[in-house]
């Protein structure tokens, strides 16, 4: 008979220094129950994350199945759900679980960082509750982003969790078939062993590149040792902005039996924790980087890693504006600067017309006004399907965007209403931007941009610029409460 598979997942990496994450995030980008679930993992492209593609497809590889969807719910990194919200996420999985019995097997494809007001392991809560309702035999296999937060409760809820490998992200797909796999194996008896270890590292992001760095290494012998009695070794860098005592690098392995999975554990934990010295971050100043700019004579990459809203950031403070425009650097684009009320207003103004933007005109932490006068060149509905990185053949939504060009300095500024990082081309592209012809591309994001934007810039040209921000990778700079110290690189 073929299996019964339930399937769940819950998308938010929260930040504890921003606002709450509230059901009007997750309806925004994707709130999905029942069979609908299906229908857009098998749809050409969807709004649904890129594991479920992936999972699907692998399954029907595999042999007959039958899925049964729960719920994804999925929302731009923010801060913690509001609790509220939470306990009726928590209601509808209950529910919709206990409907779909008897099941034979349950993924769960969660980013692993999520936390609500009211709960510091929300992943483990959800992965605890679909533990209680189908019982101790059935398999649950869980996916998570490399920057998670890794509970005990959560891996002992579960029969494993499966990281993804690359940063920026483009394995999603690759680490869910992974997944169907180690469901398929379990549901044919294989018994398999877990082990764990956490480290006192909370690595800024910008360290956890995986093409070359100390965590490439890590993940390149994680890799390796992928054959044999060990079936999986996943290392995550953690995701330390949620400021809980969870957080922190962590390796986990699932294997045929409990001296290889303990053996690949404590190889990978004991290089990682020898190298740690490589995991502070090395940035440019916000001086260097205007200095950079006027000089270009090849396209150059600015990346505005404090303000990254793929980790909580608002996506709208102007420093690098600023300073850009006032430096009156020629063929600058800036993408992508989150301001509904200035995106509305140039929609209500129309294509051709000049008037004085002014951005972010109800200020908060970081993010402060700033007024030129400028022309609406193109609107948008912000709707669009990527083509690069870890948005290729996915849909997104900026809600309704703007395209403006400050007339004192000729700098091009994208302006979107939804919070989303520019890691994507189609973002730029689609307002009418030849990013090839630009001098000077800025952009609110930490890192996924290297897998889109690669064909504009190499790495040499690209700057992780240090400026002022929620998402900064300078961690000496927060009022940490939860983190567990002593913790490197924060303390000596």
């Amino acid at each position: 008979m073929a299996p019964r598979v339930g399937i769940l997942g819950l998308h938010l990496e929260a930040n504890a220094f921003a606002p709450p994450t509230v059901e009007q995030d997750f309806r925004a980008q994707c709130f999905a129950e029942g069979a609908a679930i299906s229908l857009l993992a098998r749809a050409p492209s969807s709004h649904l994350p890129a594991e479920m593609a992936g999972f699907y497809r692998r399954m029907d590889e595999t042999g007959g199945w039958v899925p049964c969807p729960i719920a994804i719910w999925a929302a731009p990194p923010g801060g913690p759900i509001e609790q509220a919200l939470f306990l009726r996420m928590l209601d509808d999985a209950r529910r919709g679980l206990a409907a779909a019995l008897p099941l034979d097997a349950v993924y769960i494809a969660s980013h692993g960082a999520s936390s609500a007001t009211g709960d510091e392991d929300s992943d483990g809560t959800l992965v605890a509750l679909v533990r209680e309702i189908v019982g101790p035999r059935v398999p649950i296999v869980v996916t998570h982003d490399l920057h998670c937060n890794v509970s005990e409760r959560m891996l002992a809820a579960c029969d494993s969790l499966i990281a993804y490998r690359t940063n920026p992200h483009v394995d999603m797909a690759e680490r869910a078939a992974e997944a169907a796999e180690m469901l398929r194996l379990l549901l044919g008896g294989t018994r398999v062993f877990k082990a764990f270890r956490r480290l006192a590292i909370t690595p800024p992001s910008v360290t956890l590149l995986t093409a070359q760095g100390p965590y490439a290494d890590l993940i390149h012998d994680a890799e390796a040792m992928m054959r044999g009695e060990v079936l999986n070794v996943s290392v995550t860098g953690g995701f330390v902005f949620s400021d809980l005592p969870k957080c922190g690098m962590t390796v986990n392995a699932t294997a045929l039996t409990q001296s290889a999975a303990d053996a690949a554990v404590e190889r990978i934990a004991t290089r990682a924790w020898n190298e740690r010295e490589r995991y502070v971050a090395r940035l440019t100043s916000l001086e260097d980087a205007v200095a950079r700019a006027g000089e270009a004579t090849q396209t150059i990459i600015l990346a505005d890693v404090a303000d990254n809203p793929g980790g909580g950031g608002r996506g709208n403070t102007a420093w690098l504006l600023q300073a850009l425009h006032e430096a009156r650097v020629p063929g600058v684009v800036l993408g992508l600067f989150v301001d509904p009320a200035l995106a509305e207003e140039a929609h209500a103004l129309g294509e051709g017309a000049v008037f004085e933007a002014r951005f972010n005109r109800e200020p908060s932490q970081f993010s402060l006004p700033f007024t030129a006068q400028a022309r609406v060149v193109l609107l948008s509905d912000g709707k669009g399907v990527g083509r690069r990185g870890n948005m290729a053949g996915r849909q997104f939504n900026l809600g309704p965007s703007a395209r403006l060009t400050l007339l004192d300095s000729g700098m091009e500024v994208v302006v979107i209403s939804l919070r989303r990082q520019c890691h994507e081309p189609r973002t730029l592209e689609m307002h009418g931007i030849d990013i090839a012809a630009a001098r000077v591309v800025v952009l609110k994001s930490r890192g996924h941009f290297r897998a889109g934007f690669r064909e504009f810039a190499p790495d040499e040209r690209i700057f992780e610029v240090d400026a002022p921000g929620l998402t900064s990778p300078v961690l000496s700079r927060f009022a940490w409460k939860r983190l567990p110290r002593p913790v490197f690189p924060i303390d000596a």
